[in-house]
């Protein structure tokens, strides 16, 4: 059987190992394959002692930089979770083992995060130990809109952001930019899209002492602060911050605020379910460490294709926004006041005994 293209680019350079996403035509979004090759290359670098860290950028159709990028690949989860593909157990247990490693590297990890940074994007961004947001970089969590939940860590890092933040993202899958990326907690600098070029080569081509020194350089070359807007959050921590989806749901459809009702109008668009699963998840989650966190997600995301046999609610998702495109998912309950409590507590009941999980191996220092 032949093995699939990888659509990445793994390659040392000096003392820095370098991995270019290469898959444009899907804004980069990760199959099994580049899966399984970017696990492969970080685990080769982190135990050669040539190698003092690690950067990892995206391309678009024109060349390098362009987008990040913009998560899984949901066409094959929606014909994976259609047809029993056992590759879709695949896909999960490896995405989240990779998430892991990233969060635990053990070398500087430099992600430049240009252009659409989204979902299975965050999970190989946000563990970087740079975080690098450019003037065109669009960053969101929007799984609710398909019927599943923000996973590859997305419950350790948005429960990580001010005050309730974490919530908002995770149950409206809103679109932020590289300021309020920075005063949320999901990037540490910025640098103009047209610099990274420079920087990439510069990495390349110096010579280091040490990893200490990579980050250091790349430091002195970024900026603390991104130009743009950051808007209060206080509407945000007031409203997202009551105990329940329709407490949520409630108050934002009494406020009769233009940014109100938009977020009530966004909600009523999701998976009913998923946004009761959502915010358990991140409020589970900020009493996690990285590996804890990830071993809940995996147990949800078996439930988001197994626990109603022919009723998931991702596998609708997709179809009604990728694959038949007529943006009229089929929920099932239809409306947020119909979710039994029983059915998204099910969630978090893992269907491993915790010695055979698929993740048990994981561990956080």
């Amino acid at each position: 059987m032949s093995t699939p293209p990888s659509h990445i680019h793994a390659e040392r350079r000096g003392q820095i190992g370098l991995i270019t996403l290469q898959r444009p035509q899907a804004i980069n979004a990760l199959s099994l394959q580049m899966v399984r090759d970017l696990y492969a290359a970080l685990l080769q670098w982190r135990d050669d002692p040539s190698v003092l860290a690690v950067a990892i950028r995206g391309s678009h159709k024109e060349g390098v930089f362009g987008h990040f990028c913009a998560g899984g690949d949901i066409r094959f989860l929606h014909a994976a979770g259609s047809t029993g593909n056992p590759e879709l157990e695949d896909f999960f247990t490896e995405e989240y083992a990779l998430n892991h490693l990233i969060f635990s590297y053990p070398k500087p990890y430099i992600a430049l995060m240009d252009g659409i940074v989204m979902g299975g994007g965050m999970g190989i961004s946000q563990g970087a130990s740079l975080r690098i947001v450019t003037e065109k970089t669009k960053m969101a969590m929007p799984e609710t809109i398909i019927g599943l939940f923000p996973d590859v860590g997305g419950g350790y890092f948005l429960s990580r952001c001010p005050g309730q933040v974490g919530e908002w993202l995770a149950l409206t899958g809103d679109t932020i930019a590289a300021a309020e990326a920075m005063a949320f907690n999901l990037a540490d600098a910025y640098l103009p899209a047209g610099e990274q070029a420079a920087l990439w080569e510069a990495l390349a081509s110096q010579s280091f002492a040490d990893g200490k020194a990579v980050e250091a350089f790349v430091q002195s070359r970024t900026q603390t602060q991104a130009p743009g807007a950051v808007r209060s959050t206080a509407d945000i921590d007031r409203v997202f911050a009551l105990p329940t989806v329709k407490a949520i749901i409630d108050a934002l459809e009494a406020d009769a605020s233009e940014w109100a009702q938009a977020m009530a109008a966004a909600l009523r668009k999701r998976s009913p379910l998923m946004l009761h699963v959502v915010l358990e998840q991140i409020r589970r989650a900020r009493g996690m460490d990285v590996a804890t966190d990830l071993r809940m997600e995996r147990d949800m995301v078996r439930h988001c294709f197994y626990l109603r046999p022919g009723q998931s609610e991702t596998v609708e998702g997709v179809r009604a926004l990728a694959v038949d495109k007529d943006h009229n998912p089929q929920w099932n309950p239809a409306r947020i006041e119909d979710v039994p409590e029983d059915l998204w507590r099910a969630f978090f009941v893992s269907p491993w005994p915790a010695h055979s999980h698929p993740l048990v191996a994981l561990k956080d220092a």
